[in-house]
């Protein structure tokens, strides 16, 4: 079994992400400012916004935090949106009420939406930009091959399937529920599943020599979990990201990459 470590690949990107942030501070005097909306407080998403705040921290990048109502969601985005000392906004998902998701995450101005959730988004989402690159890294080259995406959520699988529309790559998208979910993941060269179903892909459906994405966040009695069963894991010819180390610390490079690149874009000659 070959590892996809991403943590080993965003520790080199976060080298030159700090250089960046430097070349801004110094030459251009811009500070890059994060600012995160957070109004359904609970320890799995608090978790992953401290990760945030430490990452920004490294490579000097701010990350303020908004802890709001949901009902002061849009008002508090529209503040941000003017305030040209924030270059990155996100809202951390998902809402207390999910019913106007798409309003919220569409309130945010496109130059600032850093997690490419929005309809008009100027930037990719990161955990699909976080795969591209993993995949890249790893120098996986995926003509010629079928690609399987399980799951078709706003963050992953939708937004993936998006990035590679136009291309004369042979992708599919399946979920859960596709009734020949077992058939494409069978077939699957380069499988990459995001579904947050505790050990949904087990070994009998793996392709010998399959590339496997675990993109899947889920939790059970040992904790955080994927959608890769441990069997899977036991398979001696497949790349696989590892348990912990995967996609999860590309992502997070992926997000301050936006933001860098949002600060970027407001040098002025």
């Amino acid at each position: 079994m070959k590892s996809l470590n991403g943590k080993e690949l965003a520790e080199y990107i976060q080298e030159r992400q700090a250089g960046n942030v430097r070349n801004l501070r110094q030459s251009h005097k811009i500070i890059p400012k994060l600012a995160i909306i957070r109004t359904n407080p609970n320890p799995v998403v608090d978790s992953y916004m401290r990760i945030k705040q430490s990452y920004g921290t490294e490579i000097l990048v701010e990350v303020q935090v908004h802890t709001i109502d949901q009902t002061d969601a849009i008002k508090t985005i529209q503040m941000l949106n003017v305030d040209d000392s924030v270059h990155g906004i996100i809202v951390q998902i998902p809402l207390p009420d999910p019913t106007n998701t798409t309003e919220i995450l569409d309130s945010v101005i496109a130059s600032k939406d850093v997690d490419g959730l929005g309809t008009n988004s100027k930037f990719d989402p990161p955990t699909p930009l976080a795969i591209t690159w993993l995949l890249a890294g790893y120098n996986i080259d995926l003509n010629g091959k079928h690609i399987v995406i399980v799951g078709n959520g706003r963050l992953v699988g939708k937004p993936l399937a998006k990035m590679w529309q136009g291309t004369d790559l042979d992708v599919s998208v399946i979920d859960k529920q596709s009734k020949d979910m077992v058939e494409q993941i069978k077939a699957a060269d380069i499988l990459i599943s995001a579904t947050g179903v505790p050990s949904l892909i087990t070994a009998d459906m793996v392709l010998p020599k399959a590339v496997i994405i675990d993109a899947g966040v889920a939790t059970d009695s040992n904790g955080l979990v994927g959608d890769v069963a441990a069997d899977v894991r036991q398979l001696p010819d497949i790349a696989i990201t590892p348990e912990k180390g995967g996609v999860g610390p590309l992502t997070v490079t992926a997000l301050f990459e936006n933001v860098i690149t949002a600060a970027k874009a407001t040098i002025t000659v």
